[in-house]
């Protein structure tokens, strides 16, 4: 006589055993997403400061005679905002010089946007944690300027650099600045 063994629960093995790899495969993907968002907040943030960098270089070559005012000694500190607004003003050119800086470095910390987050109006646009700094020829003139916008990552990074714009704001070492410079020869 021959005795047949069942095999109770296998079928239940398979069961779990897929919908493990199932929820590895969920997990990795929610990974993947996860990654490519904060990659494609970075590019975004990378794309703003280099169109507000050639932006403040456009000012400077419309203006040339005042480059001097547009030359930040103070690397990056906010100047408070003009008495004359050149938008419906007229302006003498240092005027529009000072205007130029002050509406650039709102443009960067993204004033023009605004949402009340618990009660408070807080700035959404431009980027984040920034500091913009303009170098070149104190006294103005003919020469190299070279304007440097640095701002907060999300992810730490090794990221060496010369310049002192917005040293020591962004973590130890400076491993969540991301900072992106431009030069250029301005000729009057």
């Amino acid at each position: 006589m021959k005795i047949i063994r069942s095999q109770n629960g296998f079928s239940l093995i398979e069961v779990l055993i897929a919908l493990f790899v199932f929820a590895i495969g969920i997990l990795t993907v929610a990974g993947l997403q996860i990654v490519s968002k904060r990659t494609n907040f970075e590019a975004v943030q990378r794309t703003t400061a280099t169109y507000l960098a050639y932006d403040i270089i456009e000012r400077m070559r419309a203006n040339p005679d005042q480059l001097d005012v547009y030359v930040d000694d103070a690397l990056g500190a906010l100047r408070p905002a003009p008495g004359v607004d050149c938008r419906t003003d007229t302006c003498t050119s240092t005027e529009l010089a000072d205007f130029d800086v002050w509406q650039w470095q709102q443009a960067i910390a993204g004033v023009a946007e605004q949402a009340t987050i618990g009660g408070v109006a807080t700035s959404t646009g431009g980027l984040v944690n920034p500091t913009g700094c303009i170098e070149g020829i104190a006294a103005g003139g003919q020469g190299l300027y070279t304007v440097t916008i640095v701002w907060e990552s999300v992810t730490e990074l090794d990221s060496a650099s010369d310049s002192l714009c917005g040293d020591g704001n962004y973590g130890a070492d400076n491993d969540f600045r991301r900072i992106i410079q431009v030069a250029t020869y301005i000729a009057p």
